[in-house]
């Protein structure tokens, strides 16, 4: 997949050969299993919220932010944890990240309150921040490019789907039949589990730079602002004194770091890395991807409980469908194709599959069946979007040198949870808009109407928040038509050519 556009930047470093490891089937199994939790965790605590609400007496106001805290921290602190694996070692630092990862799990299991629970999902956060765009850089520097690069990154990039709707269906699963502190502690053994079985990966040499400080302060304060403001403007509304405010802030921090990094010697993220047009393609289209699939899951989870009145298990295996068409397409189509077509043309179709999924969903009423309307939709919405995962994901590693590898992992990442975050805040406020113009207050509305009995009431207010759910996925349906427009433009790699392994390096 190489660039029509000649890179221009210079010197040019040079690309190592990746990392020989004796057991690579081994290697690969430890880096899924670690993107497989940290992902998890972004769902995992979503059905677990009202438990976790009444058993620590959380007012409504703060529970979000028992899931937010993790996002915050994760989206934040993304190009950090990048970079520290490129200086100091990525197998290292990939411990390092796991082990604060399970042992914030652990802490937040056992929390006694709010705060303590809250300040353990902010560690978590900092945790996956660390070990996410390692894991990701690790397989860039394990696996050769070609099949056996594609192969693993088919995989990766499949637990970024499947992780998500596991999580959901574990959450289920684990709320009903033990108690929320299981959704925590669950990543125990499994993070322990993991971090012993680092001892299959190669660690590829360190950059001999430095940390570039003010870059780092910049580009962490820039991130954890910019996720700030939209998740709290999701919440209290764009306009917002605090909301802009901290939009402000994260422009002119974001601002300040990227002018530094074009003037500092061994900057924190190297400018090279977005003159490339299909590696800065591929960033755009995956913020947009994220903001379309993190929107899926939180809609359609509310619906079920709410509108259908679910039960957290029987939420939980409703995403079977989700699982399973995310393991085909990313898993084993994606993987596959990439290797025979340029990358826009698994990309694009998969975005508007995906659309296609979400306007399906556009349609649901307060009534709609699960199996004619519900699995269909999903098992097409989840086609469409594994069908991204495999090329964006190659797209920003690909052809980057060894030293650079975990920040443009970190870069990817963050375009994932950034575009979360904001397409969660924005689709929340379509969604909440459109239901209250229907019946005021619709959500407190329908709690309301469950505590008095008042069934007309709840049935009025299942209809209104249905209104509210449908409008937001018309608009996410819109968002990935535009990932779909977005890639076609933005990214113009050639399918792969005989040979064509070691292209420049971006």
């Amino acid at each position: 997949m190489s660039s029509d556009s000649p890179t221009t930047t210079s010197p040019q470093p040079v690309q190592s050969a990746p990392t020989a490891v004796s057991h690579p089937g081994l290697a690969l199994a430890v880096i899924a299993s670690a993107q497989l939790i940290l992902v998890l965790d972004n769902t995992i605590m979503n059905i677990a919220l009202p438990s976790i609400q009444t058993d620590l007496d959380i007012s409504s106001a703060n529970l979000a932010w028992v899931v937010n805290a993790y996002a915050l921290a994760f989206g934040g602190l993304m190009l950090l944890g990048g970079r520290a694996g490129d200086l100091y070692g990525r197998r290292r630092v990939f411990r390092f990240g796991l082990a604060v990862f399970t042992l914030a799990s652990l802490l937040g299991g056992l929390a006694p309150n709010e705060a303590t629970l809250l300040g353990a999902r902010v560690v978590q956060g900092v945790g996956a921040a660390i070990a996410s765009p390692t894991a990701l850089s690790l397989i860039a520097t394990t696996f050769p490019e070609g099949k056996p690069r594609n192969r693993a990154l088919g995989v990766y990039a499949a637990m970024a789907g499947v992780g998500s709707a596991l999580g959901l269906m574990l959450g289920g699963v684990l709320t009903d039949y033990l108690n929320w502190r299981w959704v925590l502690f669950v990543n125990v053994p499994i993070g322990l589990l993991v971090v012993i079985g680092t001892r299959f990966l190669g660690d590829a040499n360190r950059d001999n730079g430095r940390l570039d400080v003010p870059g780092a302060i910049t580009a962490t304060a820039g991130m954890v602002s910019l996720v700030y403001a939209i998740t709290r403007g999701g919440e209290d509304g764009w306009t917002d004194a605090i909301t802009v405010s901290f939009f402000v802030v994260a422009a002119v921090l974001l601002s300040v770091f990227l002018f530094t990094q074009a003037r500092v010697a061994e900057p924190m993220m190297p400018l090279r890395l977005l003159r490339d047009r299909n590696r800065a393609g591929s960033y755009a289209t995956m913020l947009l991807v994220g903001a379309g699939m993190f929107s899926t899951f939180y809609f359609l989870t509310l619906y079920m409980q709410q509108t259908l009145s679910y039960s957290p298990v029987k939420t939980g295996f409703a995403y079977l469908p989700f699982t399973f068409g995310m393991g085909i397409s990313a898993g084993f189509l994606g993987a596959k194709l990439v290797a025979f077509v340029p990358p826009r043309a698994v990309v694009a179709p998969g975005a508007l599959i995906g659309a296609g999924g979400l306007l399906w969903f556009s349609s649901l009423d307060a009534s709609s069946s699960y199996t004619t309307h519900l699995m269909p939709a999903m098992f097409v919405t989840a086609l469409g979007l594994g069908l991204c995962l495999v090329p964006l994901t190659l797209g920003a590693v690909r052809g980057v040198g060894e030293h650079d590898a975990g920040i443009a992992s970190g870069l990817l990442d963050a375009s994932q949870q950034v575009g979360g975050a904001l397409g969660l805040a924005a689709l929340s406020t379509v969604s909440t808009t459109v239901a209250d113009n229907k019946l005021p207050h619709a959500g407190a509305a329908y709690f309301r109407g469950i505590a008095s009995h008042d069934f007309g009431l709840v049935e009025r207010a299942k209809v209104a928040l249905t209104d509210g759910y449908t409008s937001s996925f018309g608009v996410g349906s819109a968002v990935l038509a535009g990932a779909a427009l977005l890639v076609v433009v933005a990214v113009n790699a050639k399918k792969p050519q005989p040979g064509d392994v070691h292209p420049p390096v971006g």
